[in-house]
Parts: C-alpha cells; structure tokens; sequence
C-alpha cells in the first residue's frame, strides 16, 4: 500500500485513550474499547480524500499507528510490546454526519474509502520504548494536535495483551492507538498531515509526513440507506468545544447552530404518550439500552425517592450550587437568589435538577420551596445534596429524589449560583432540556435527540423479560430462555404475531 506497509488482515482502533482527550469527551474509561476498520478505507500519503455530499462533519483524527509482527495470543501486558514489529502515522477520518447510522459500530461513519491513510514510511519497534512515541498534526501548515505515548490511560502492550485475549493479532495487523485532543473539523481544500515519531531515540526516527488534501465530493446518497443527519451536540463533538465551533461559525468555516424554529432540526417535545411510555419502562432497562450506545454516565448516583413506588418523568430544569464561601454568599445568597428563582420558575412538567455537588451535609430543597414546585406543576425533584424538613416534604405529592434528610441551610456548605446550564449531579451531565426518568432503581439522564430511538427498543426489551417471567412462573428453565437463545425468540415471536 505504502512504502513498508503491507495490506493488513485486520485494523482495529480504539476509542479514547489520551487523557487530554477524555477530557474534552468529559470521560475516562476504565478499560479499552474497540472498533473495526475495513483495509478498503486505507490510503496512502498524497492521496485525496472526498467529503461526501450532503455532509459537514469529516473529521480528522491524527494516531500512532502499531503494527503486529510476531503473532501474539493470549498474551500479558508486559509482554505486549514485544509483538509490535513497527510504529506509523495513521489518520482516523470520520464523518460525525453518519454517527448515528451504526449504533456505535462506526462502520460507515469512519469505513468509508480513503478514511484510514496510514505512513508514509514505518519505524522498526526494536530499540524504542512504548512510551517514547509523538503524534504530531497540522492542518494548513498549523500544528493542531501534539501528544507523547507515555501519556495514555492504556499503554500499548496493555492494547495488544487486551486484544489477544479473543483473538489472534497476526502479522501485519494494525492498531490505531486514539487521538489526543485538538481533533476537528476539516474543509474541502484543506490539508491535513500528521507524523509520528520518536524524539528521544537514537537519530530520531520519523515517519515523515502523512499528507490527505481534501477534496468535495459530488454523488449524493440514496434513498436506500440511512443519510447522512446532524445536529448541535454532534457540531459540538465534531469541532471539539462550544468555543471552538463559535469561531468556525464566525470564520465562516462551520454552520450556525440550528434554532428551534429551523426545519432541519425540530424542538423536541415529550409528549403525553412518551410519557406515558416511559412509565411503562424501568430506569435498569433504559440503562441497558442507554448503555449499548456508549453513554455509560447517565445515572444520577446516590439517590433515592422520598416516596417508595414513586416515579419521574420530565424535561430537566437545572439549579446550579458552588461550595460556601463568606464573600460570595454574601453576593448572591440573599433576597431572590438563584435557589428561588430555579423553584419559582420551574415549569409544569419539568423535573428541577440541582448540582449540590453530592454533598448530603445541607439541605437544598426544604418544604416552602417544594411545596412552591408541586404548585407550579413541577414532575419532581431531583438533588445529590440533602433534603431540610424531610417529613414535611415526604408528605407532599411531588416526588423528590435526594440523598436523605438534613436540617442544615445552605449557608453552611453552598451558595445558590445559577439556573438553567450544564450541570453535574450525582456524576451525571445534566443539560436544560434533557429527559429526567426515576423510580425505584434511582435516576437516569437522556439525551433528548436519542429518546424515541431508546424507548422503542426499551420498550422491546420491556415485552421481552415479561414474556420470559411468564415462561419461567410456568415452570421452564432458565437455560437458553434468559437470554432467549434463537428457539426462545422465534417462540417469542410467534406469540408476538399472534396476540
């Protein structure tokens, strides 16, 4: 394909690895994930790589690329570097416009040909630590991504021994081992490079620079697959920070964002028969389905509802608390403050949110300001801090979600600062808008543009483990019947199909 670079069997890359870019996603995972890249979608250096029509998110992605020498399975994590016979530069083009297409696969969002350029020239491995690596990127002659090896939450032999462990890295295979952060958004006429090497070893070794030119494709697609769709959050990811798509918007490099009123992107609303859906679905179910799409931090931990049986469901309103401090309570802890405005404001439906950062030693909500939500039609009550006046409030209608009583005021551990931003509660990002879900098993968060597609299968999943308690209260086995293995579906289905 490229000058020492023979087609691989296999090129699997990984999903987050470098912290600077975990902190621009907003989370660390604890292990590794994967996914698969066709050897179709390689390219060499000076190769053109088409923005396909109808689409604005491609993406770039510079990586340390490893490529397997000696065969390695089941291996451990001290001996994973051994089997990595040279190290290359590789781009991890992707289309943020097809995120959506694959349920994380990201078959066609980053298979597509010419995605994965790797080289121009390899470097033996022999002789160079597994932390002695940079990534370097430019686009346009400005260098916008620079990042060493020894500083990634999974180290190189830690990728391979982790692979090995189901399958069989041959010869040739390729690793394209994350991204740091400074991905973004590139243009028709721009010029991406990206060149790794190894600063430190002896005569410096280096790949070269890896060159793409992007260039505007002119075939639409058709109507017979999913097409390419974007919003916000996805502009948002693909161009790295609100700040940094505000400046694209204003250099004339991206799109505005859409507005509510805009056709491209409709207001989503929850409407009475979502809502009744999601009473019929449990939060351990939606986390499930939630799950399967990488959103792994949507549960609001450490609470629990002042009602046994009760259940939420609402758009998020958010209240915002800092730590205590004299001055600023002075500031803003009096009068109409932003605790009150939040409770006075809250609108029919809405379930008010508050980031007291899990601190139960004060109470947030007390029974005045609850009593004001229930009167303004508020669906509940969520706070990972405590509740002051607990059995009064336990005594109201409105469902509240806490981490327990406390008579304290918030002069002793918070000042009310803000409504209606991001929040964290309970390690959960909680953004206006958002669908709050609760009940016994505590409280989920939801994306609003990823509901209708999580409750459908929710709900599927929902009719399923009801079918399968129905077979076991009639006496069957448990085995191959949860899971349903293909006898048990088609059975299922069948039932299906008939009621």
């Amino acid at each position: 394909m490229t000058s020492g670079i023979a087609t691989p069997g296999k090129i699997i890359a990984v999903h987050l690895n470098y912290p600077s870019r975990a902190a621009q996603r907003g989370r660390t995972p604890a292990q590794p994930s994967y996914f698969l890249k066709p050897a179709s979608s390689l390219a060499p250096t000076g190769a053109t790589l088409e923005r396909p029509a109808g689409t604005e998110l491609l993406a770039f992605e510079g990586e340390i690329a490893i490529i397997i020498g000696e065969p390695a399975r089941r291996v451990s994590p001290a001996d994973g570097w051994k089997h990595v016979a040279s190290v290359t530069a590789a781009d991890d083009f992707g289309l943020y416009d097809l995120r959506a297409a694959d349920k994380g696969s990201n078959v066609r969002s980053k298979g597509g040909d010419g995605f994965t350029p790797l080289g121009p020239t390899v470097i033996p491995a022999a002789g160079i630590g597994e932390g002695d690596w940079r990534v370097r990127t430019w686009v346009n002659g400005q260098l916008v991504q620079e990042d060493t090896s020894d500083t990634l939450l999974f180290p190189f032999g830690r990728l391979v021994a982790d692979l090995s462990q189901l399958m069989t890295l041959e010869t040739g295979d390729v690793i394209l081992t994350g991204t740091p952060a400074g991905s973004s958004v590139v243009l028709p006429g721009d010029v991406v490079e990206v060149e790794v090497d190894a600063p430190g070893a002896p005569g410096a070794p280096t790949t070269g620079r890896l060159v793409t030119t992007i260039t505007q494709g002119e075939a639409e697609f058709g109507d017979f697959g999913t097409k390419p769709a974007t919003d916000d959050l996805q502009r948002v990811e693909a161009w790295g920070s609100d700040e940094e798509l505000a400046a694209a918007v204003a250099a004339g490099r991206a799109s505005a964002p859409a507005t509510a009123a805009s056709p491209a992107a409709p207001a989503f609303e929850l409407t009475d028969e979502l809502r009744a859906d999601f009473g019929r679905v449990a939060v351990a179910t939606l986390s499930v389905v939630l799950r399967k799409r990488g959103y792994h931090d949507i549960f609001i931990e450490g609470v629990a509802a002042n009602h046994p049986g009760d259940r939420i469901v609402g758009r998020a309103k958010t209240l915002r608390f800092i730590p205590f401090r004299p001055d600023l309570f002075q500031s803003h802890g009096g009068g109409f403050n932003a605790q009150k405005l939040a409770f006075d404001t809250v609108a029919p439906g809405e379930v008010l949110v508050v980031e007291a950062r899990g601190e139960r030693g004060t109470g947030t909500v007390g029974d005045v300001l609850a009593l004001r939500a229930q009167m303004r039609g508020a669906a509940g009550i969520v706070t990972d801090g405590g509740v002051r006046d607990f059995d009064a409030v336990a005594g109201f209608e409105i469902p509240v979600f806490s981490q327990g009583a406390h008579p304290s005021v918030l002069g002793r551990r918070h000042v009310p600062w803000e409504v209606d931003v991001t929040i964290a509660c309970g390690g959960a990002a909680v953004q206006p808008g958002d669908v709050i879900v609760g009940d016994g098993d505590g409280v989920i968060v939801i994306p609003p543009q990823l509901v209708e597609e999580v409750l459908a299968e929710a709900l599927e999943q929902e009719r399923q483990e009801a079918y399968v308690a129905e077979q076991v209260a009639a006496g069957a086995s448990v085995d191959g019947l949860f899971p349903m293995n293909a006898e048990w579906l088609a059975r299922y289905r069948a039932a299906q199909e008939a009621s």
